[in-house]
């Protein structure tokens, strides 16, 4: 693998829209951290009157505003080469003057809520002062959760040592846990990588996909307790921050984030069980098409549609996502140029480089993006996902103001997800040739398993796990791997389930952010909502509506613009009545092949 100064810099992000120089970085962040005496004035004096509120609140984000934009230049060029100690050292600068700017304006939560209802009304009611509102309406819907400024001071001081378990599992598995040789569909021998996994998962030849499956669960396995070790810690962290403010469970905690209530979560949970003979009719057909005798976990990835070459280079993506996009009109067409012109996306693998693939805005410049692209159509489908959380950042940072800008998790990966199902559509309307439609509608599917089905389990994972330590089960390597087998036992039903499987849930990093990957089957489920819609009727001016909002709003409002109501089970049984339908158009498309 190569090292990063010998990539093509056409193909890598500029670091210079957010700072000329690290020197320049350098610079600013030593001011940063000395402006933050500034907040130090302004406790105690919120309440004093609404020139006073106004100024406080302006001074803290003000703040807040550069010292993201410094510790998001740290960690993007860590995420480029982790392996680099100066990116290291950056990091963590950055990270311990985030923690103590979230230390010093620990006090601000408490102090509105000391404000008297009347009189934050009564600051609140000029027009000037409309930015403001919907931040302190989310505060006080949380009082009962909110501890008094020098507890919260407190709590603050543990973020840098809260983030350990991230960062020590970040650092085991991009740099210092090495994976084995493999053998690629030739006998060559080849170095296998988080990179490459995903390719290899899919290759035609059930050696190679078995090898990579054996090796990379094999490895991780061999490190088990570690990683339970530093999940446990992870577990125990947030339990104990949402214990002291007063919730029930670390679940309620995070959800009430965004103002999401706990059955929504269940529902999820809920309508897939219900639809789980389904999967066992996707799997079957899978197995039959691939001509097995047994399916195995390691067979899930492969294409069903043999003898396909669909390799799409980087810049064929690029064209296929503005083509796809095409109904959402011509000011979203001119950002896509907009991105691909100015260097917004960190394209392919180097050495260090973190594995996967992420959107990061950034407020006053424009999304980062970073890619492992490999030339597969699923990484095309990736282009077009990234691209989603990249024009929603733009859109609502670009509309909103700073205090209102950014959009919650909740909604994170429905614009993601839509574009990807927009592209889903475009190749099955363009697309004439039966097989190749065929292989298009099972990455369709695929879709379904992997975002619906397979996250709704992780969700399911997390919600026991995180159960049995508020019950006082200790989190151990056996009992996380046992929790994570009986899942996929059930989820995959008619699949056989080796051992390494076991072992998936510690390759998964989005666990340290606790209760997230629910957010990936809501979202999918809203997307093929929207995107359905969009195509059927030409009108998309709901859902471009909803792009602009950012923060402005909770997020279950925000849908709502876009025409989809999570409040309700029906848009994740509508989307599961997608899959079925799909899962019997393939059948028939297959069967005439």
């Amino acid at each position: 693998m190569q090292a990063r100064k010998d990539m093509d810099p056409k193909y890598q992000w500029d670091f210079t829209h957010l700072y000329a120089s690290d020197e320049v970085w350098e610079a600013e962040l030593n001011r940063c951290v000395k402006d933050m005496d500034r907040i130090a004035a302004i406790e105690g004096t919120l309440g004093t009157s609404r020139e006073a509120f106004k100024a406080g609140i302006d001074t803290v984000y003000e703040i807040s505003q550069r010292m993201e934009r410094l510790y998001i230049y740290a960690n993007l060029h860590r995420c480029a080469d982790g392996s680099e100690t100066k990116h290291q050292e950056m990091d963590g600068k950055a990270t311990s003057a985030y923690v103590r700017f979230s230390m010093m304006v620990a006090f601000m939560e408490p102090e509105i809520l000391a404000i008297p209802e009347e009189t934050l009304k009564a600051f609140l009611a000029p027009d000037e002062m409309k930015t403001y509102r919907f931040m302190v309406e989310d505060i006080t819907r949380k009082r009962e959760h909110c501890l008094d400024a020098q507890r919260e001071r407190m709590l603050a001081q543990l973020g840098d040592a809260a983030q350990t378990p991230m960062d020590a599992y970040e650092m085991l598995t991009n740099v210092d846990m090495e994976l084995p040789m493999i053998h690629d569909e030739n006998g060559n021998e080849v170095q296998l990588t988080s990179g490459n996994f995903g390719v290899f998962r899919e290759s035609p030849v059930r050696a190679v996909r078995e090898e990579a499956f054996n090796a990379m669960f094999g490895t991780y396995k061999k490190f088990i307790n570690t990683f339970a070790a530093l999940y446990g810690g992870n577990v125990k962290m947030v339990r104990f921050d949402s214990s002291v403010h007063n919730y029930a469970s670390t679940r309620e905690a995070m959800l009430s984030r965004n103002n999401i209530p706990v059955s929504v979560y269940d529902s999820l949970i809920e309508a897939v069980h219900a639809s789980l003979p389904t999967m066992r009719k996707y799997l079957d057909l899978r197995r039959e098409v691939l001509g097995l005798d047994r399916l195995d976990m390691y067979d899930l990835y492969c294409p069903m549609v043999k003898d396909i070459d669909y390799k799409v280079p980087f810049e064929e993506a690029k064209k296929m996502v503005k083509k796809a996009t095409e109904p959402l009109g011509e000011d979203y067409q001119k950002l896509l140029d907009k991105a691909y012109s100015e260097n917004w996306m960190d394209v392919y693998e180097n050495k260090g480089k973190r594995s996967g693939a992420f959107s990061c805005g950034v407020f006053g410049v424009h999304p980062y993006v970073l890619l492992n692209y490999t030339d597969a159509l699923d990484d095309a489908f990736t282009v077009a996902h990234e691209l989603g959380h990249a024009m929603h950042s733009y859109k609502s940072d670009n509309t909103q103001d700073y205090l209102n800008h950014d959009y919650c998790i909740f909604v994170a990966e429905v614009a993601s997800t839509v574009n990807e199902v927009l592209l889903t559509k475009y190749l099955l309307k363009t697309e004439t040739d039966k097989a190749r439609r065929a292989y298009v509608l099972n990455h369709f599917l695929e879709g379904f398993r992997t975002t619906v089905f397979r996250q709704t389990l992780f969700a399911e994972f997390e919600r026991m796990a995180h159960e049995a330590y508020q019950n006082g089960e200790p989190l151990t390597a056996e009992k996380l791997t046992s929790i994570y087998r009986s899942l996929v036992e059930l989820y995959y039903d008619g699949a056989e389930v080796p051992e390494n499987i076991a072992y998936e849930w510690a390759f998964i990093p989005h666990f340290y952010t606790p209760f997230y990957v629910y957010q990936y089957a809501t979202g999918f489920s809203s997307a093929v909502a929207i995107a359905s819609h969009i195509v059927e009727t030409g009108d998309a001016e709901g859902y471009l509506k909803f792009l602009t909002t950012g923060g402005s709003d909770y997020p279950l409002n925000e849908l709502k613009l876009a025409g989809v109501d999570l409040t309700s089970p029906q848009p994740v049984k509508d989307a599961l009545k997608v899959f079925a339908d799909s899962v019997d158009e393939l059948k028939a498309l297959l069967e005439d092949l």
